[in-house]
Formats: C-alpha cells, structure tokens, sequence
C-alpha cells in the first residue's frame, strides 16, 4: 500500500512539474480577409470607370467586372477585378513614411499669392495641364471657383490653397498619389475636406484653408490620376540607369 501511495505521488508531482501548453493563437485575418465596405466597392467601381473610358476594358468587360464588384463580400475578391490595371499597383507605399503634417513648414509657403481666382456672379476654372505655384487664392462671391490640380505639374512640394466662399462654391480636386490637408470652417455652409496620404515618401502636399458663408468649400481626390511630374521623375531615373548601363 505504501509503495503505491509513493507512486501515485511521484505521478501527481510530475504532473504538475510538467510545463503547461497554451493553446495556439489564433492569427489575425489578412487584409485581404477583411468585409468589404461600401467604400471599398466605390473605389473599384471608379477604378473599372476610368479603365473603360481610357480603352483598357471594353463595354462587357466592364459590366462583368461591375456585376462582380456588387457581389464581392471580401477586400481580396474586390482586388481580384483591378488585379490587371495600372491604376490598381499606383500610389502604393514600398517602405515606411512619415504622413503630411497637417501644416506647411514655416517658411514654404509665401505671404503673397502666385495666382488669385475670383468669381463674383461669375465662375472661374483652373485645370488642364498647368503650373501650380505654392499659394493659391480663390474667392467666389455669388459663383463658382474650380481648380483641378489632376494634370498639374507640381514645381514645390507644398501647395496652400486659401478658399473664401461667400455665397459661392470652391471646388479643389487633386490627384489621388498626392497627400491633402484642411482646415477651415463654414458660417451656415460646408467645407469639407478629405483626407488623404500619399503612398510616396516625396508627394507634393496640398492645404486647402478657408472659409464658406452661405456656400461650400470641397476638396477632394480625382481616383485614377495620379502627379504627372512624379512620373516624370520616375521615366528619368530609368532613363539614367539604361544609359549607365549602355555606357559600360
């Protein structure tokens, strides 16, 4: 009896000696795992939009593709429609970056104004293929302002927009690779402004600031364009190293 009284307590010691096992984590869902929200599916609704209208997709192409988009229940399956698209692989971050600060730096902006908009019972439209400086000034008193920067050459990296509406409307579209910042406010109107961080570590940054009494201030990302001088600088540089490399 006593031997197997001794046996049974050496069993219990070593039981409890015995390290203890948690059980396994369970991992976290991907990304790509993740429900898509209504968002998401209007991101690649305006992604296949854009690829119609430039020809890279034709008429039951696109209508395949939107069809799928409604039923897709997961960010992965979204991906899948715009895998083949330029669009799709644009803007995305290669490495770590620190976000657009929500003020310029001091100093990079100028007190006075490379270019003023005004409208007053009128409008006045910037867009196409321009210049943008580094202070804008808009004004709509009983109009309309428009400034589109999607086809703009950026020449500095941080771009103030000063927007007063007074019974108007601004409105500011940027491309989709660049960052965006607001602050203003509105008197019995809206600003709005979305936010947005560029996946490029050199983006320009564009501030829209301002005021809206009795109208609307808006500024907003143009999905599917993108800097026109990034990509410059990006065929440059493959520019240089073919030559560098023909040179050898």
């Amino acid at each position: 009896m006593d031997l197997q009284k001794n046996a049974q307590q050496q069993v219990t010691a070593a039981r409890v000696d015995e390290p203890r096992v948690s059980p396994p984590r369970t991992s976290e869902p991907r990304a790509d795992d993740l429900r898509a929200s209504d968002a998401d599916r209007d991101r690649i609704a305006d992604i296949l939009r854009d690829a119609l209208a430039e020809g890279r997709l034709t008429a039951d192409e696109h209508a395949e593709r939107v069809e799928g988009v409604l039923a897709a229940k997961t960010v992965g399956e979204l991906e899948v429609f715009i895998r083949d698209l330029p669009a799709a692989h644009t803007g995305r971050a290669t490495g770590a970056y620190a976000a657009a600060p929500s003020r310029p730096s001091p100093g990079a902006i100028p007190v006075d104004a490379d270019e003023h908009l005004v409208a007053v019972f009128s409008s006045s439209l910037r867009r196409g293929r321009w210049r943008a400086g580094r202070r804008i000034h808009a004004y709509a008193i009983f109009g309309s302002v428009e400034i589109d920067l999607s086809e703009a050459l950026f020449e500095h990296r941080q771009v103030m927009i000063k927007a007063i509406s007074i019974c108007g409307s601004v409105e500011v579209r940027v491309p989709e690779n660049v960052s965006l910042r607001g602050s203003g406010g509105g008197v019995l109107g809206s600003f709005e402004v979305d936010t947005l961080d560029s996946g490029e570590p050199d983006a320009p940054v564009v501030y829209v600031d301002g005021l809206a009494v009795l109208g609307s201030v808006e500024a907003r990302p143009r999905r599917g364009k993108v800097v026109a001088d990034l990509l410059d600088r990006v065929t440059r540089k493959v520019d240089s190293s073919l030559r560098k490399h023909l040179d050898r």
